[in-house]
């Protein structure tokens, strides 16, 4: 709960950066668009500069002959590949420019080669609190970063643009060039926000001994290989859609980044969701590999995917069916993509369960299978984009997501009961997420008859009510097992 609440409340005030900058005048739809090929970039780069280390440390912490210099061997590594990778990317500025399409913006892609090595180098000390379980400053470096991020993006681009264009002699032009694209200035809040991260975790980056495992180290990398591959697989599946968009939209530049904009804004509509997935993935990666020295592992991970399920299906009720007030979240201009909204929700569900469903090949240490299944994914992205981008634009990306992270689900699942067997209920899970589908399409279809906007929104209450009213009916046993809402139960 600590993981997951502190990591909503740090994302949500990112997120409400979204509305700021597709409202602000000074950010055309154009230079969204940039920013969502910048930031699809960065993922990859994150991918790469971690190699999958992160999941290795938690894997190899538990190991009592690894205690005393895991957190040192990982630390060193990471730091020297960072370097490393910073200097090559520093030298190579042209190529990434070449790759995003953003060559126009030299600053722009500095300020992302820092903001990925500052990020990285804050990984590992983020790692130690979570497996550690000290919650609550992991929660208070967190959002004091983002609130830093988002405070900065309001100075530069509500107050100092401005203020420069109204009074171009302004002691604030010192700080503020409006010959400098903008979104250049987000991304620098950014980069004070992965500084100011590094510093508030120096008492962690302290604690790093010039300790190396050799035989630790080499270990660790037989794990993570996999995992890298499966890392670079994942965020092509995520983010690389923005990118291909830009690449193989016909018409002229300005129009594909706009597009690019519309989806990028659209897909951040599936808020809810993607906050408790990230939220998820923060606090269940260290709690599953703790739970394998369990006598009965495989019970709770049953249960938190049941517990999963329901959730994640309520907030695509509570997203889907109020999305004539949810538009609202972005500008105007952006809101002709709403309809890429309920295919990218059902897509991040399956993602989610994915994500659970990973458990299998990360404990039984079969990461090569993970990589399998996510480059069957991964091609299924890129053969879909590739071959309907030019008729369909960001509809086909949408659906490209869906197919990619439905086929995953179903491998891992498929794959994952023979070689390590978890209980799930699946049956009543897939009952779950067909019933809301089937909401959706009564929604659609009532509220296609009378389109009064108040008469739509209390069909959508009526139906979300229902779903909840079903779910505590049909999990009461279930629910009364928890303390909190048991009580509330009985």
């Amino acid at each position: 709960m600590w993981y997951g609440l502190s990591s909503i409340a740090a994302r949500f005030i990112n997120y409400l950066l979204t509305p700021f900058l597709t409202y602000s005048h000074h950010i055309k739809t154009s230079d969204f668009g940039k920013m969502g090929l910048i930031y699809s970039a960065l993922p990859v780069l994150n991918v790469l500069f971690t190699y999958g280390f992160e999941t290795a440390y938690f894997r190899f912490s538990s190991r009592e002959e690894y205690k005393k210099t895991i957190y040192s061997t990982t630390a060193i590594s990471l730091f020297i590949s960072t370097c490393f990778f910073t200097l090559l990317l520093w030298f190579n500025q042209a190529w990434i420019g070449s790759a995003t399409g953003l060559s126009d913006i030299p600053l722009l892609i500095k300020y992302s080669i820092l903001v990925i090595a500052f990020d990285t180098l804050s990984s590992i000390p983020f790692a130690r609190l979570r497996q550690e379980g000290r919650p609550i400053k992991f929660a208070i470096i967190k959002i004091m970063g983002i609130s830093i991020n988002m405070l900065l993006t309001w100075f530069f681009i509500g107050y100092c643009a401005g203020k420069v264009e109204e009074n171009p002699s302004s002691i604030l032009h010192l700080v503020y060039n409006t010959q400098t694209n903008p979104i250049v200035y987000v991304v620098l809040a950014n980069l004070v926000q992965s500084i100011l991260t590094l510093v508030l975790l120096f008492s962690e980056v302290r604690q790093i001994k010039l300790q190396f495992n050799l035989t630790l180290w080499k270990e660790m990398m037989v794990y993570s290989l996999p995992l890298l591959i499966v890392g670079f697989g994942g965020i092509i599946n995520e983010t690389f859609d923005r990118l291909m968009l830009n690449k193989w939209l016909p018409g002229t530049q300005e129009f594909k980044e706009a597009q690019v904009g519309v989806y990028n804004a659209c897909y951040k509509l599936s808020i809810l969701i993607t906050l408790f997935i990230q939220a998820f993935k923060m606090g269940a990666e260290p709690f599953f590999f703790k739970q394998a020295e369990s006598a009965n592992p495989q019970r709770t991970y049953a249960r938190v995917m049941k517990f999963f399920v329901i959730v994640i299906t309520l907030m695509f009720l509570v997203v889907s069916l109020y999305i004539p007030i949810w538009k609202y979240f972005i500008g105007p201009q952006y809101r002709v993509g709403l309809a890429v909204v309920p295919i990218l929700l059902l897509a991040n569900i399956f993602l989610g369960i994915y994500y659970n469903l990973s458990v299998w090949f990360k404990l039984s240490n079969k990461t090569i299978a993970g990589t399998y299944i996510t480059l069957i994914g991964t091609t299924i992205t890129l053969v879909v984009n590739y071959f309907f981008i030019p008729t369909f634009g960001y509809m086909a990306s949408a659906w490209a997501t869906f197919l990619c992270y439905g086929t995953m689900m179903v491998l891992s699942f498929v794959w994952g009961q023979k070689q390590y067997y978890i209980p799930y209920a699946w049956k009543k899970l897939v009952a779950y997420m067909v019933i809301v589908i089937l909401f959706f399409f009564i929604h659609k279809g009532i509220t296609a008859l009378w389109g009064n906007i108040w008469f739509g929104l209390t069909i959508s209450s009526l139906l979300v009510f229902v779903y909840t009213w079903f779910i505590l009916l049909v999990e009461k046993k279930e629910f009364q097992k928890l303390p909190i809402i048991g009580k509330m139960i009985k």
